[in-house]
């Protein structure tokens, strides 16, 4: 049996976003330390709050696991003479590992027989590496930024404070700067700001909660949802679900209590999404709506006390809120003193960026390519698409989005239909955004579906011909997301959008501002397109060999493809797959190189040529409208007919005959029947391997 570990790492207050992940990573990181050191563990827990950032592990072993290392030694030809008898190499090789050289092993490897040692090597103490190894793990704990503080070179999050760290409940020894591990842990900031001694996890939780401090992020999380819902009854609404709001109040506080107020009735004609960014984004308050959804002139803020005096807190947010919303107020009446088209001027005073120009030029081209898509899916809409298009980014020039910077999109909605725009065109507006976020609403409409598919590839298209290209995690213009959102749009609404087409587009409108060739540019989109895409079908559980069999081809519909790599994984199932996939490769390895031969069925020798070629004949007649029709499973099934009559070809013919016209003729053959297959997919990408 081991003994606990627990490691508590005080600090002033990290933000919230940093702590949910720094969680997830610390868990990760000791199951590696402990893997790498040899040490047998039991469950590994990571709990925290603003204040603390705690790890415990049950059973972690005393002492290392010991571990046999062999020592190499000479190859066995130069360790023995004629006789038998040990060389000085292989004498000297045993006088240098300290053993008799009677204890001296002969093992095969892979080039040859050698002398070998197997030495015992025993675990050290788990106390004694302990204190190495948590002054690494918590140097190494990652967070999106971290700081030096007072002169110390030391970088964490927030500045630390103290350090809890305890095996078996003895203090393990070690210091970080000014900083020395102990025993002690501290209350709440506010409520208990008292030090008080630890003597394990369980004591741990007792006594931190009898601090007000609940440690446990579930636990909190727990409170906080009771609390809100109680306050919420009382006023009689439901609070407004929002998991990411939940989380990151979680993560804010030590000791969670809730309280409801109000704000004036009038402010609710503002528009709900005014309303629940004021309360959410900007101060992490619960909206509350009535039965209907309906929004209650009410809201629920989480605490971090227990309050002496509720009426005073509760005054205290209102005042809060009242002078957010009266902002709010405040700027939508003065918007709308301008109507939203006559904005559309002022955006040429606006820097989109400095390489691409302003975002008045951005529109132009973005509105270009809307119309284009639109004449090539639906020229009925395309009169709603463009002034969509026109009115997109007006919304930017407005006080409110000035301030609230979220609501670019919705507020254009709002005042495109108090401009007396269509409904169909304010929808359009709002939609162009979607989706914010992988995985996030796409746009219901082909008028937002469009608009949001030429703007967000405007913008791909724009800053790789500007040469500002992802690299690694750094992503600054968000390119993956919106090449993301571009594919499931495509995707969802079953668009036969040819993507290396819209990017020729994109790229004619752009010209002028490429800094390198745009056949260059194309060919690094369509490659940063094919990345997500092939993301995409991955994480739908597709087979990585079939994803790029079917890309191979050069297909860029991308529903086309979806069909067809559906098509694929469902048909290896069938027993003929892997042999058809064997006998379509030993086509393409013949002909590879050759292309464009014409088939001269008078120049067929033996009657296994005749019957592929009728086979192969039949086939692509049954096949071509199966193709058309995207249903590329009943396709497949009908190309597994042609294996046998391929492989009886094989044997019966010498393709690579002496006579031109009759190897030219084969080749040609089998040069038609890999094009048949390519319709679908390249299965010499396909793994054969069992």
């Amino acid at each position: 049996m081991g003994k606990e570990l627990l490691l508590e790492i005080g600090t002033e207050e990290i933000p919230a976003t940093f702590l949910m992940k720094a969680l997830e990573d610390m868990k990760t990181m000791a199951e590696e330390m402990f893997r790498e050191n040899r040490l047998q563990h039991g469950i590994i827990r990571t709990v925290g709050t603003p204040r603390r950032l705690t790890l415990t592990v049950s059973d972690l072993g005393e002492k290392q696991d010991d571990v046999i290392v062999e020592k190499m030694g000479p190859a066995k030809k130069f360790a023995f003479d004629d006789l038998g008898n040990p060389t000085k190499a292989a004498l000297g090789f045993a006088k240098g590992q300290g053993v008799e050289f009677s204890q001296v092993e002969t093992i095969k490897t892979d080039k040859g027989e050698y002398l070998c040692v197997r030495k015992k090597s025993d675990g050290e103490a788990t106390i004694g590496l302990l204190p190495t190894l948590l002054i690494r793990f918590i140097s190494t704990i990652p967070f999106k930024k971290s700081m030096r503080w007072s002169s110390y070179g030391f970088r964490f999050a927030r500045p630390i404070h103290w350090i809890l760290a305890l095996y078996g409940g003895e203090v393990i020894p070690f210091s970080i700067e000014n900083l020395q591990s102990g025993r002690m842990s501290h209350g709440h900031r506010f409520m208990s700001n008292v030090s008080f001694p630890v003597v394990d996890y369980q004591d741990y939780l007792e006594k931190t909660k009898r601090h007000f401090v609940i440690v446990d992020p579930q636990e909190r999380k727990k409170i906080i949802l009771e609390e809100i819902q109680q306050a919420a009854s009382s006023i009689g609404g439901n609070v407004l679900a929002d998991p990411e709001l939940l989380d990151t109040v979680t993560f804010l506080v030590e000791y969670p209590t809730a309280m409801c107020g109000s704000y004036a009735p009038e402010y609710l004609r503002l528009p709900r999404e005014v309303l629940i960014t004021s309360m959410m984004t900007h101060q992490k308050y619960f909206p509350v709506v009535a039965s209907n959804n309906d929004l209650l002139p009410n809201f629920i803020t989480v605490n971090n006390t227990v309050p002496r005096d509720p009426d005073v807190v509760r005054k205290g947010n209102e005042k809060v809120i009242r002078a957010r919303l009266s902002d709010a107020d405040f700027f939508f009446q003065e918007d709308q003193k301008i109507k939203l088209d006559q904005r559309v001027e002022d955006l040429k005073q606006v820097i989109y960026h400095t390489k691409l120009g302003s975002s008045f030029e951005k529109v132009e081209r973005f509105r270009t390519l809307a119309a284009d898509i639109a004449d090539y899916l639906d020229p009925s809409i395309k009169p709603t698409v463009d002034r969509a298009a026109y009115l997109a980014k007006a919304d930017l020039d407005t006080q409110m989005v000035g301030e609230f910077s979220e609501l670019q999109g919705v507020m254009g909605r709002e005042y495109a239909l108090l401009s007396g725009e269509s409904p169909e065109v304010a929808k359009a507006i709002y939609e162009h955004y979607l989706p914010v976020s992988s995985g996030g609403t796409l746009p219901e409409t082909e008028e937002g579906s469009i608009v949001s598919i030429a703007d967000k590839l405007d913008t791909i298209v724009g800053f790789f011909g500007v040469n500002l290209i992802p690299s690694g995690v750094a992503d600054p213009y968000a390119l993956r997301r919106q090449a993301i959102g571009i594919i499931n749009i495509i995707l969802n609404k079953n668009y036969r959008l040819p993507v290396n087409g819209l990017v020729d587009w994109s790229l004619a409108i752009l010209e002028k501002k490429l800094i390198k060739p745009a056949e260059e540019v194309k060919l690094e989109v369509l490659d940063f397109f094919r990345g997500r895409f092939e993301n995409q079908m991955a994480a739908q559980g597709f087979s990585y060999d079939v994803i790029d069999a079917v890309l191979a081809t050069g297909d860029w519909d991308l529903c086309r493809c979806y069909h067809k790599i559906r098509a694929m994984e469902s048909f290896k199932a069938d027993p003929v797959f892997l042999s058809l996939a064997t006998t379509f490769k030993r086509v393409e390895n013949i002909i590879k190189n050759f292309s464009d031969g014409t088939i001269d069925p008078d120049l067929f020798e033996s009657d296994a040529e005749s019957l592929l070629y009728s086979t192969f004949i039949g086939i692509r007649g049954k096949t071509s409208a199966m193709i058309e029709g995207d249903d590329y499973l009943t396709c497949l099934k009908e190309f597994a007919v042609l294996k046998d009559s391929v492989d009886n070809f094989f044997e019966s013919v010498l393709v690579m005959a002496k006579a031109e016209k009759i190897r030219f003729n084969r080749l040609s053959l089998l040069e038609a029947i890999s094009s048949l297959f390519q319709e679908i997919a390249d299965f010499s990408y396909i793994s054969t391997e069992n």
